[in-house]
């Protein structure tokens, strides 16, 4: 190994090589602070309250309108989701990530509050958006596969033109169109 090492650095002197290193082992201890291993999760900002992520919807009009979310992302998370909460403030609601896409089932027991879903395929478009009334046990499952899902008090996205079609704007959810070989400049 040190052989190897040694045969790698020739004609790099001593400084450059312990830059490298530094900033190599800079480079590792940030990626080791950063990945929690949960990627698909959003970030929240830093002016976002605590326990609240912010995301974004265009809607009709193509201006961005934000809602401040709790995040379920695991199964007990998601299985208790908004139960037993007798208010929820206007611009708030919660964010469901799945592991899969699919068809998940919602259902308003135990949820005090009437709600509007929103079901939200993997590259961010909405498939669908019912209302829920509270205390019932009607499921409720987008019409198509999805990865996400979220709930918003009842109305909240018709009174901000956002419905089927508009798009979330969730950057660390939402994958960077790829340009196809056909579309590449200079071809």
């Amino acid at each position: 190994m040190r052989f190897a090492v040694e045969t790698r650095l020739r004609g790099v002197s001593t400084l450059t090589a312990l830059r490298l290193v530094v900033a190599l082992l800079c480079v590792a201890a940030v990626s080791i602070t950063c990945g929690d291993g949960d990627e698909t999760a959003p970030t929240p900002l830093p002016s976002d309250p605590a326990g609240l992520t912010r995301i974004g919807f265009a809607n009709a009009d193509g201006e961005e309108i934000d809602l401040l979310v709790e995040v379920a992302d695991s199964p007990e998370e998601r299985s208790v989701g908004l139960m037993f909460r007798e208010s929820m403030p206007e611009d708030h609601g919660m964010l469901f990530v799945f592991e899969l896409d699919g068809q998940h089932s919602f259902y308003m027991r135990n949820t005090l509050v009437p709600l509007s879903i929103a079901f939200i395929k993997s590259d961010g478009t909405i498939v669908e958006i019912e209302d829920m009334e509270p205390q019932t046990e009607e499921l409720h499952s987008g019409p198509e596969p999805y990865l996400y899902s979220v709930e918003a008090n009842q109305g909240w996205f018709a009174r901000n033109g956002i419905g089927a079609g508009s798009r979330t704007l969730i950057a660390s959810l939402t994958p960077e169109p790829t340009p196809s070989p056909s579309s590449t400049p200079g071809q």
